[in-house]
């Protein structure tokens, strides 16, 4: 699963979690991109010490056996952590899946940790950059969501996304007990508080705050990006007022 920061990625790992037929691997390209960038994040030296940092070793771990003996494996990626440069075929190999959320929500909420310098920062280029290259090399489009659909009609969306992996869609994807989880990357401690305390997909919630004037050219940039994505995003029934 494809997404950028600030979404409900989190979420979406721990319903999947909840299946008992499936494993979870969080964000196993996280300690390779604080290398690369030089970026400082929470933790960053401990996730380092910690995680695998070798881009061909993590690519070889990611397309080999599923771990725990279990018949699906659920990774949680962040497009951002694809670098200029790096190689992305390997994720022909696997069955892929895009997140993604309004880009005013995603700035603003991105804005309140730390500063934004640039639209590399929250995935939307490299999100549409890998889908299309899974479109051409497949002939077809990868399966898209939308957080706010998700939010607003878990059931539907998740069902429907089940029946494009050609796996059985279960209850258990709704609810899952509070807490941490042992799969969860050590830089849970700073990021996953909202997760933590949740047991299931809460109603998206309307933000009427405003961008400021600073960072609305950014907006202009993601908001390209982000439409052409949600052109192909899984529809609920009942069509909810359209993202603006």
């Amino acid at each position: 699963m494809w997404s950028g920061p600030r979404n409900i990625s989190s979420a979406m790992m721990r319903s999947f979690e909840n299946r008992p037929d499936t494993t979870v691997t969080d964000e196993p390209f996280y300690a390779h991109y604080l290398v690369k960038t030089g970026v400082q994040h929470p933790l960053k030296k401990e996730i380092i010490q910690n995680s695998e940092c070798n881009f061909y070793n993590i690519v070889t771990y990611l397309t080999g056996s599923i771990p725990d003996k279990k018949k699906i494996w659920y990774q949680k990626h962040m497009a951002h952590h694809n670098l200029p440069g790096m190689d992305i075929h390997w994720t022909k190999n696997v069955t892929n899946c895009f997140l993604i959320r309004h880009p005013k929500e995603v700035i603003l909420s991105y804005e309140k940790r730390f500063p934004i310098d640039s639209i590399d920062q929250l995935g939307y280029k490299q999100l549409c950059i890998l889908f299309e290259y899974l479109k051409k090399e497949t002939g077809k489009s990868p399966p898209v969501l939308d957080s706010r659909d998700v939010l607003n009609h878990p059931r539907e969306i998740l069902k429907k996304l089940c029946d494009k992996m050609g796996i059985s869609f279960m209850d258990q994807m709704l609810s899952w007990p509070s807490g941490r989880r042992n799969s969860d990357g050590m830089w849970g401690q700073h990021w996953y508080k909202n997760v933590e305390d949740s047991t299931g997909f809460q109603k998206y919630q309307e933000k009427n705050k405003k961008l400021p004037d600073k960072l609305l050219s950014l907006y202009k940039e993601c908001i390209s990006y982000f439409d052409k994505l949600y052109l192909h995003r899984i529809r609920p029934q009942k069509q909810p007022e359209e993202n603006g």
